[in-house]
This record gives C-alpha cells, sequence and structure tokens, in this order.
C-alpha cells in the first residue's frame, strides 16, 4: 500500500486556482467516493480550507501522483495545466511529514494558529462518514492528531500572538485576565475586527455590540455572532455598556473622542475600557489612552507584539519540526511492516497446510491411537510448525523495519522463492 498527497496551498497557488479546487461542503462525500473509482485507489481523504485544498489517498502500488493530480483537476472552471503547474506532490514519508506538519501548524499562513487541526479533523470525519478510510488512513489520521498534541504540549508554538487580531486579544486578557463574561464592540466592519472578535468569543466573550455607517451591514455581522446592531451614533450612549472596543472602520476622522470615553468610564464606575484601533487613519482620538481607566492600543502597538513574537515561535518551530521527523519515522516503519504482513500470513498458512496434511495422513496410518494421544500428536506438530516458521518470520519483520523499501521487497521476494509461496497468498 503507498501514500500519496497531491494538492496546493497558499504557498503555491492563488487565491483564483484554490478556490475553483474546493468542493462545498454537501459535494464532498460524492468526490471522495469518485476518487475511490480510480483504479488501485483504496482510501482517500480531501482536506480543504481556505488556504488548501489537498487530496490524500492509500493507493496499490501500480497507481501514482499522475492519476490523483488528474481526478483532481478535472471538471474545475480553470483548465488541468492552469492548476496543475500550482501542485504539489508527495508520496510515502514525505506525504507523512507533510501532514503531520500540517496539523501542527508548522505549514499554515501563521504559524501555531489553532485552526487548522479542528479543520483536518472535520476532513476526517467527511471521509469516514463517506466510507472512504479504513487500516491506513485511520491509523495515519488518529497519529496526526497524536502529534498536533504533541507539538502543542512539548512547544510553545502556539502561545505567541503573530495576528494582528490574535496579538489584540492577547492584550485584552493582560488587561482584564479572564474575558469570560465581558462585552464587546466592533465599529466597522473590516477583516481584522471579524477576526478579532472570533478570538475573543473563543475566549469567553458573552455578548457583541456591532456599530457600522451601513446598518444593514451591522445586522449581518451582528445575526453571525448572535448579538446586536447599533448606528454609529449610538456610539456615545453605548460605550459606557461594554468592556472591550474594536475600531475598524474607514472614516477619515476619529469616531470615538475623548469626550465620549470620558463619559463611558464614568458610567462605568472604575471598570477599565479596552481600545483595539486597527483602522488607519485612527478611529479613536489619541487622547483616549490618556485617560484613567481607558487602555488605546492601536495598529502599531499591535505590529510590535507580532514582530516580537515571530522570533520566538520560530525556535518553537524548530522544536516542533523534530517532533515531527520523529513520528514521521515511527509512522513509515508500521506503514512498511504492512508490506510484510502478506508473506508472513502466506508462510504460517503454508506450514499449516502441510502440517495438518502430514497430521491426517499419519493418524490414517496409526488407527489404533486413543483420541488424547491423538490430540498430543496435534500439540506436538503444531509446536514444530511454529518453531520452523519463526526465524523466518523474525527475518522478514526485521527486513520491513531496519532496511530500505526496495531492500526490503527484495528480502520478500527472497522469502518467497525460497519457501514457493503463491505470488498473491495471505491477502
Amino acid at each position: 500500500m503507498k501514500l500519496h498527497l497531491v494538492g496546493l496551498s497558499h504557498k503555491s497557488a492563488p487565491l483564483e486556482v484554490r478556490e475553483c479546487l474546493a468542493p462545498p461542503p454537501e459535494a464532498l462525500p460524492t468526490a471522495l467516493r469518485q476518487c475511490l473509482d480510480l483504479p488501485g485507489v483504496r482510501e482517500a481523504l480531501m482536506i480543504s480550507t481556505c488556504n488548501r485544498v489537498e487530496v490524500l489517498a492509500a493507493t496499490e502500488d501500480q497507481v501514482g501522483q499522475d492519476e490523483l493530480a488528474a481526478w483532481l483537476c478535472a471538471g474545475r472552471s480553470l483548465a488541468p495545466e492552469r492548476i496543475g503547474e500550482h501542485l504539489y506532490r508527495y508520496q510515502g514519508a514525505e506525504a507523512v511529514s507533510h501532514l503531520f506538519r500540517v496539523a501542527s501548524s508548522l505549514d499554515s499562513l501563521v504559524v501555531g494558529e489553532p485552526q487548522i487541526l479542528g479543520q483536518i479533523k472535520e476532513a476526517y470525519r467527511a471521509a469516514t462518514e463517506a466510507g472512504t478510510t479504513r487500516t491506513v488512513l485511520n491509523r495515519l489520521l488518529h497519529k496526526t492528531f497524536q502529534v498536533a498534541k504533541r507539538v502543542r504540549s512539548e512547544t510553545n508554538i502556539g502561545g505567541a500572538a503573530v495576528s494582528i487580531s490574535f496579538a489584540a486579544v492577547e492584550l485584552a486578557k493582560k488587561i482584564f485576565d479572564s474575558l469570560e463574561g465581558l462585552s464587546a464592540l466592533v465599529v466597522g466592519a473590516g477583516e481584522m475586527a471579524e477576526l478579532a472578535v472570533e478570538h475573543l468569543m473563543a475566549q469567553g466573550v458573552r455578548r457583541v455590540l456591532v456599530a457600522n455607517r451601513t446598518l444593514e451591514r451591522a445586522m449581518e455581522l451582528a445575526r453571525g455572532w448572535g448579538g446586536k446592531a447599533v448606528g454609529l451614533g449610538e456610539l456615545g450612549a453605548v460605550l459606557g455598556e461594554v468592556d472591550i472596543v474594536i475600531a475598524s472602520t474607514g472614516s477619515p476622522q476619529a469616531v470615538i473622542t475623548a469626550k465620549m470615553a470620558r463619559a463611558a468610564v464614568k458610567a462605568r464606575r472604575g471598570r477599565p475600557l479596552f481600545f483595539i484601533d486597527i483602522a488607519v487613519p485612527r478611529d479613536v482620538e489619541h487622547a483616549v489612552g490618556e485617560l484613567d481607566g481607558c487602555y488605546l492600543y492601536d495598529i502599531d502597538d499591535l505590529t510590535s507584539v507580532v514582530e516580537a513574537n515571530r522570533a520566538g515561535r520560530a525556535v518553537e518551530a524548530a522544536q516542533a519540526e523534530h517532533i515531527v521527523a520523529e513520528e514521521v519515522v515511527k509512522f513509515t516503519a508500521w506503514l512498511a511492516g504492512l508490506e510484510a504482513v502478506p508473506t508472513i500470513s502466506a508462510l504460517a498458512a503454508k506450514a499449516e497446510e502441510i502440517r495438518t496434511a502430514e497430521l491426517a495422513r499419519t493418524l490414517k496410518d496409526l488407527s489404533e491411537l486413543s483420541p488424547e494421544q491423538a490430540a498430543a500428536l496435534d500439540r506436538l506438530t503444531q509446536a514444530l510448525a511454529k518453531k520452523l516458521v519463526h526465524d523466518p518470520i523474525m527475518f522478514i519483520k526485521g527486513a520491513s523495519h531496519d532496511k530500505s523499501p526496495d531492500t526490503m521487497r527484495q528480502q520478500l521476494a527472497l522469502v518467497r522463492r525460497i519457501f514457493n509461496l503463491e505470488e498473491n497468498g495471505g491477502e
């Protein structure tokens, strides 16, 4: 059984190419089952996110990456040749290493981000429900989750913010210790503001208000977060109701003034108010940060946090790469051992066939033996057969763990010739 991985990511392909490959969620089960229709493909899984589309398959020897690549590119809005120039292809240990690195967030746009592991788990769930994973991919995916968990527990790769939105949450946690039960106000509809709110809600923020120049857009975002929409004209009235303000509008002048913030702090009776201003030009007057009880961070503050943390993550990533390399060796040894199973099974089956035939012939000639004596003779022949095949089986297992794949196949072929085993015996 061979492992093949074919795909593309933010590192190899522009968005328009990635978009044309990504199947809608409802079409994924059908796509996976169609992949199994390829000659020799026995198991398949597809990872589809905004940053990558990959198909992972366990195949027979005669099936290669060209067939998988052709299947992945067929029927798309772009020509297969256009897609093909962006594809990467891995097999065997390289495919295993790539999957481990992706799950451990070593191949992500933001190294250390936690979302990718959940996306791989969802991809695995979809494949199991479609019935396209069996022994090899089941083992590989469970090992993948273990490797990602080990990387998280043994390194601090996810502990330092390296995105603007994540940095904002990290700073908020320093101010409030815990974000459980707090309220947030989003001013504007920028992408970074949306991501910041998603991170805040993951940390337990209870309530979200959305203020935008276009009330319809504010209502749309608020529904997605189970929150409430307000107009920009209501900012002064609602500032005192929230703990965290994320500002990201396209306004040419500040939309939150020091006067508004001063009134909000007074209404809050000493409880701090945290402003994250990620707009350019700035949405929050600089004087707000000078007020008692107000904490103001702008895009430059967040960027400096991100850059300071990148170097730290690079050190943690090097340690994570070492963990991945260790686990790749372990899994590929297990996978190589699968190739030896048919030969071991065929050898054991032939020994048992010879034993039972000779025992039957002997018992026919010794009809005077009692049932107890016949049973003893059966046990004796079983023990002899097991001892005779023990050393050849140990030789086969050693070949599968300690030798290169080519050397292992040569030695398996040698054992089959010596013992005259059928080519497909034991499959």
